[in-house]
């Protein structure tokens, strides 16, 4: 049996990795290409480590990319993201990644599908096909070429890189009357705040907002936590751990995107994200540096794939920006944001600042767009191999 030889770039985006490929390239079959990414990755892998595939058994390294030049007038590039689940045969395609965001701009632009300016600020109009949103990525250029390298510096990521701008548009917008679920509204059940009545856990408040991606706040004491914990205090209790996917799988369900909680558990996996956020309060971040709780807004730490993510998601962040601009949210209930529209959180891996527009129109809220930084950078290229 021979192997596969299909070109691929290996990139980090945020605090992300994963595998991008062009659309052209890849089976066009939804059944045999999801069978092909997985089999990139390492997927399914009993042993829980992805050893034969490039993913690195983690929900932030398991991940794959696809892109092709878009059709739109509006955009330059079509964005598709698939995140792999590890011990199971499952591609999620239900939301984005925006942490790999950052990367889109510099594959797009260094794989000929758009011109970019040789010195200056490349801007790269993004169709995100899964959530059907526009990202604008401002990615620096020099030399004719992509600039990777920089000063700039995100936490969670252990070297400086050059800047990507990011501005996620409409991450969130109300539709009318509200209510029903998996209508596109910002708030699915017509709620800011919704109460919970979880199995095995009891009433917890929580907010269900579409920003960025589909996205549950709670308050870290409803789940027993703090808020300053890290992952080795969460991802080894596995009783924790099934406590927040109770909460998160009923919270799919009124928000109309499954029709049970194990739906939800079982084919739903990445989608909606929960997250748990308290007052500032001092930690210790995973590199042993101290954050003080003068320096944040608010702690908020998110799950990713079942575990608590190590740093912050991209979309995490989003939907933090956009929650604490609304009145009557978990998150704005504990840090509303400036008046400058922007918030400073605390997360396990440090801090990150992020910033959002919205306007109000009668009783709903328009998020007219988000903004952060990232960074990326390629980290391979040439081909990956595949048994045939």
């Amino acid at each position: 049996m021979k192997q596969l030889r299909i070109p691929a770039v290996y990139m980090r985006g945020g605090t992300s990795k994963g595998v991008f490929f062009l659309a052209e390239d890849l089976p066009a079959d939804p059944f045999e290409r999801d069978r092909l990414l997985m089999r990139v990755i390492g997927s399914p892998d009993r042993y829980g480590k992805q050893t034969d595939g490039m993913g690195g058994a983690t929900s932030s390294t398991s991940k794959v990319v696809i892109l092709a030049r878009s059709t739109r007038p509006d955009c330059d590039v079509d964005y598709l993201f698939g995140q792999v689940a590890i011990d199971r045969p499952l591609v999620d395609w239900s939301g984005n990644c925006g942490n790999l965001s950052a990367a889109v701009g510099p594959f797009a632009l260094s794989m000929g599908l758009l011109d970019g300016p040789a010195d200056g600020e490349a801007v790269v109009r993004i169709w995100q096909a899964n959530i059907a949103k526009r990202i604008i990525a401002h990615v620096p250029m020099q030399g004719g070429e992509v600039q990777e390298l920089g000063d700039f510096e995100l936490d969670g990521v252990a070297f400086p890189a050059a800047e990507v701008k990011l501005e996620f548009l409409d991450p969130a917008d109300d539709g009318e009357g509200g209510g029903g679920g998996g209508n596109g509204a910002t708030f699915p059940t017509g709620n800011h705040i919704d109460v919970l009545d979880v199995p095995g856990v009891g009433k917890v408040e929580a907010t269900l907002i579409n920003a960025g991606n589909p996205t549950v706040f709670v308050d870290a004491a409803s789940l027993g936590l703090k808020g300053t914990e890290l992952q080795g205090d969460v991802n080894g209790d596995k009783m924790l751990l099934a406590r927040a996917e109770a909460v998160r799988a009923l919270a799919t369900v009124m928000m109309g995107d499954a029709q049970t909680p194990e739906e939800a558990t079982a084919r739903r996996p990445h989608t909606p994200k929960l997250s748990f956020v308290a007052k500032p309060a001092r930690y210790t971040a995973s590199d042993g540096r101290a954050v003080k709780a003068e320096s944040i807004d608010l702690l908020a730490r998110i799950f990713s794939m079942g575990v608590l993510h190590h740093a912050m998601t991209g979309t995490g962040a989003v939907a933090i920006a956009a929650a604490a601009a609304i009145p009557g949210t978990v998150v704005h209930r504990v840090a509303p944001a400036g008046a400058d529209g922007r918030v400073r959180f605390g997360h396990p891996s440090g801090t990150l600042k992020v910033g959002a527009e919205v306007r109000r129109h009668g009783e709903h809220w328009q998020v007219g767009k988000v903004m952060m930084s990232r960074s990326a950078r390629r980290l391979m290229e040439g081909w990956v191999r595949v048994p045939g």
